[in-house]
């Protein structure tokens, strides 16, 4: 299994995860290299066809099976492009939400909170804008957020592995003590009144977005500083929620 022992420093704030069912198999180049680079992640085995595998610098501890395309089609879903290589790792170790506000206290790099997102090629996809926009981490709740998976790792194109991804019970709670932290708590809503640009400001900021389809819950919304939207055409409704989040991203970040 290939893994490093974690500094202080890198296990204060989280607990050991405990994986539920089969292991998560991650599939596609992106997915598996970040996998392997990242010091935090256990890749359990690999299997891949020989030109893929042999175009990779693999621990010679980590377990190698050489399969077929045809294989490996049937370890992911239908039609997945595993590109020949898929990985078979354990779940990264939970994130505490203190640990992560007491390190990032010194920046102004924005959060981004998610209110039941439970598309994984959604989140997957905003995981990957948050790494591009440098935000400070991700907040979901545990029961109403996909498990890590080959679907999300892909869409995520690597930025599951360096992506602080916080996991709560309680999302209100989450907004309290992201608010006593210093943070100017923005939902995303568009019945609101005030454009996200001028809801922005000079503070650090946590972007908070509702469901696919139902958007912000009440209960999040009351916990929130203000309400923002963006300000698209009326010819349409929304926004999928991967693409509010991106836009949102580089609002914070071009302030």
């Amino acid at each position: 299994m290939v893994g490093c022992e974690k500094s202080a420093s890198m296990k204060r704030g989280h607990r050991p995860a405990k994986p539920k069912g089969a292991f998560p198999r991650f599939y596609g180049r992106h997915a598996v290299i970040a996998a392997l680079a990242n010091p935090n992640r256990i890749v359990r085995k690999i299997w891949g066809t020989r030109e893929a595998l042999g175009a990779l610098e693999l621990p010679p501890v980590l377990p190698i099976v050489y399969a077929d395309v045809a294989d490996m089609g049937r370890m992911v879903p239908s039609d997945a492009p595993h590109q020949g290589i898929v990985a078979e790792v354990e779940p990264l170790d939970d994130v505490w939400l203190g640990d992560v506000l007491d390190e990032g206290r010194d920046d102004k790099r924005p959060i981004l909170v998610l209110d039941q997102v439970t598309d994984p090629h959604n989140v997957g996809a905003i995981l990957r804008s948050a790494a591009a926009f440098d935000a400070l981490c991700i907040v979901t709740q545990d029961r109403h957020a996909p498990p890590e998976s080959g679907v999300l790792a892909r869409a995520a194109s690597g930025a599951l592995e360096i992506m602080p991804w916080v996991r709560v019970v309680n999302l209100s709670r989450a907004l309290d003590e992201i608010a006593e932290a210093g943070y100017w708590r923005i939902g995303l809503d568009g019945e609101a009144d005030t454009n996200l640009g001028d809801a922005i400001g000079e503070s650090r900021v946590a972007l908070v977005l509702g469901a696919e389809g139902e958007g912000l819950r009440h209960n999040s919304m009351a916990h929130c500083d203000i309400l923002a939207k963006l300000p698209i055409s009326p010819r349409m409704e929304s926004l999928n929620v991967s693409n509010a989040a991106a836009i949102a991203l580089y609002a914070a970040a071009s302030r």
